[in-house]
């Protein structure tokens, strides 16, 4: 039985593409062949890669939306391309080009807009990732509490959608949003 492997197309193209250099691409593609020897990642193999991260819950539903977004083309599998471009925008992009990515993450069903349900689905994800041992203990209504505020803060028309622009510059109004977005800037 042979197995088809995925090679991206070439270091230079990907230098110019992303916001590394052709040295971190190397160093970036010899640890995601150690993890994907086929070159692709599939949902499931995502899945248990970031599973061991968040051993206290469950992260599969999170992991899922993450995979979703990290698998642009919508093709089952993520490739190194697929996976370096994201990271590139995670850790080295522009605040803009982050929160378009985050804002993607939370429109599941790539509608372009953000509704209650997405946000709750995205919320309880997150609470079901980090495992019942969070401090304080989470009361029951949490999550819905969570959506709410979010609401308030980015729905700016109050028509129970989140758009992109109301996305962005409610995220651009605030401090502590762009500090978390800052945070990994210099990774790597």
């Amino acid at each position: 039985m042979t197995v088809v492997c995925h090679r991206p197309e070439g270091l230079e193209q990907l230098e110019a593409q992303t916001n590394f250099t052709k040295r971190e691409l190397q160093v970036l593609y010899r640890g995601f062949k150690n993890e994907c020897p086929s070159g692709v990642v599939n949902e499931e193999t995502f899945k248990q890669i970031y599973a061991q991260f968040f051993p206290h819950g469950d992260a599969s539903t999170y992991a899922h939306y993450l995979f979703n977004a990290f698998d642009t083309t919508q093709t089952g599998s993520v490739n190194f391309e697929d996976f370096v471009t994201a990271l590139s925008i995670l850790l080295r992009g522009t605040i803009h080009e982050k929160l378009r990515w985050t804002f993607n993450l939370y429109d599941i069903n790539k509608d372009g807009y953000i509704n209650k349900e997405e946000m709750m689905d995205i919320v309880k994800a997150i609470y079901d990732m980090m495992g019942k041992y969070t401090y304080p203990v989470l009361k029951e209504d949490t999550p819905r509490q969570h959506v709410d505020v979010f609401f308030q803060k980015m729905d700016k028309n109050k028509d129970g959608i989140v758009t992109l622009d109301e996305f962005l510059e409610s995220c651009q109004e605030d401090d502590n949003i762009i500090r978390s977005l800052q945070l990994f800037q210099n990774v790597m």
